[in-house]
């Protein structure tokens, strides 16, 4: 497949959402590894154009080659045609734009709509912002920084009360000393 590559605006606003990295080369015809950070992993190859970071700059890439391949992803680039360019593309991350991604239905978010809110408790007491998110085996958790970093599980109706992403902020039924 011939594609072409053409550089993205850099505004904040077209800041692409990270959803995988190269991971090295794959073979000796340009093919590479791709770590997916989807879920699941193959929600990956639905998503085009992708958009990598090199030199600081995000650049879209059309023309994209990619596939599962055992328990993996593997993708071609338009311009990427030997086992050394591939090794070049290593630890490369791969994004989409926020407007790719589908609709979320109500009380359902994307962790990076999670990202940055401010986090109080039900009497207003202010705990910090989440800085980023971990998923476990019971449920996803947020990690909020303020005077202390503080883990708290994401579950709607027990612990989180309320999000508001226009407010920006999150309402929890959490004991701030704990």
């Amino acid at each position: 497949m011939a594609g072409k590559q053409e550089t993205t605006d850099t505004s904040a606003d077209a800041t692409p959402i990270i959803v995988g990295r190269v991971a090295g080369p794959y073979g000796v015809k340009g093919w590479v590894h791709v770590m997916s950070f989807t879920a699941p992993p193959d929600n990956l190859l639905d998503y085009r154009p992708w958009y990598l970071e090199r030199d600081r700059q995000w650049q879209a890439v059309e023309g994209i080659e990619a596939r599962r391949h055992g328990k993996g992803l593997i993708a071609r680039l338009p311009d990427c045609q030997d086992r050394n360019a591939a090794a070049a593309l290593k630890g490369t991350e791969i994004g989409i734009l926020p407007e790719q991604l589908p609709d979320t239905d109500e009380n359902e978010y994307y962790w990076h709509d999670l990202v940055g809110l401010h986090v109080a408790t039900l009497d207003g007491r202010e705990l910090g912002t989440v800085d980023y998110l971990i998923e476990t085996g019971a449920n996803d958790v947020l990690v909020v920084k303020g005077d202390r970093e503080r883990l708290i599980p994401f579950i709607q109706g027990q612990v989180i009360e309320s999000v508001d992403l226009a407010a920006r902020k999150i309402r929890v039924d959490w004991d701030p000393e704990f």
